[in-house]
């Protein structure tokens, strides 16, 4: 029997405290994005009669930072309540590979390698934009915990159990590991390891949501020796 990973979103516990998070999420992102909406409103009208330079420059800096917050209100809604799925039926393989085709720049910067491992994977049903969201945050979290000239392994394959057919997608580095402060606070939308090297924070509570919508499970697995291992469970289609 496989050792049970260190932290998994089928812990009730930890499903609790994301639904709560989630619902104080909703209720802030609601309140925050309609003064927002006002000071964006506001800048832009002032900016058309404007013609002294500073100014101009002034406005545009406050436009461009109001910006920026209704960016991060919208993932934070994205957590909070994301769209119903658009389900379709997809190949797993074939969504992991168009995103590391996307991020091939952020993987050259870095000097890194993929080592890329692919069994049988059985067909599964989801979003194919939400999709792509949870396969892309995992990936760049993993570029971020990673030292330059370094490698990521990534795979997919199938699993049953309990009679339960499942697509696995993985992704492991090979960085420093999380901290048991990170381990804590993996999932919080609030919390941030950039300080460590690690961008934690709105990409993976938006993983969580997103997975759980769809009926399936995150689980991570990290130690200092040996870096960090996501692995996703998605519920095949029938």
């Amino acid at each position: 029997m496989s050792e049970p990973p260190d932290i998994s979103t089928s812990d009730p516990f930890l499903q609790a405290k994301l639904e709560a998070l989630a619902e104080f999420a909703a209720g802030a992102g609601h309140e925050i994005n309609n003064p927002v909406a006002t000071i964006v409103g506001r800048a832009e009208l002032l900016l058309k009669g404007e013609t002294n330079p500073e100014r101009r420059q002034a406005l545009l800096t406050i436009g461009a930072q109001a910006l920026r917050i209704r960016d991060m209100i919208g993932d934070l809604m994205l957590f909070a309540r994301p769209p119903k799925p658009e389900l379709q039926s997809l190949n797993l393989v074939e969504v992991a590979d168009g995103v590391l085709r996307k991020l091939d720049e952020t993987l050259r910067a870095k000097s890194l390698s993929v080592v890329r491992q692919v069994q049988s994977v059985v067909p599964i049903v989801a979003d194919p934009v939400q999709l792509r969201i949870v396969i892309s945050n995992l990936l760049l979290n993993s570029v971020n915990a990673s030292a330059v000239g370094g490698s990521i392994s990534v795979s997919c394959s199938s699993l049953e159990a309990d009679s339960r057919r499942s697509a696995v997608f993985t992704v492991k580095d090979r960085g420093v590991g999380l901290s048991a402060v990170e381990r804590k606070h993996l999932f919080d939308p609030f919390f941030s390891g950039r300080q460590a090297g690690r961008g934690l924070g709105f990409g993976l509570c938006k993983c969580w949501r997103i997975v759980e919508q769809h009926g399936g499970q995150i689980d991570c697995d990290s130690s200092e020796d040996d870096g960090t291992t996501f692995r996703v469970t998605w519920p095949a289609a029938d």
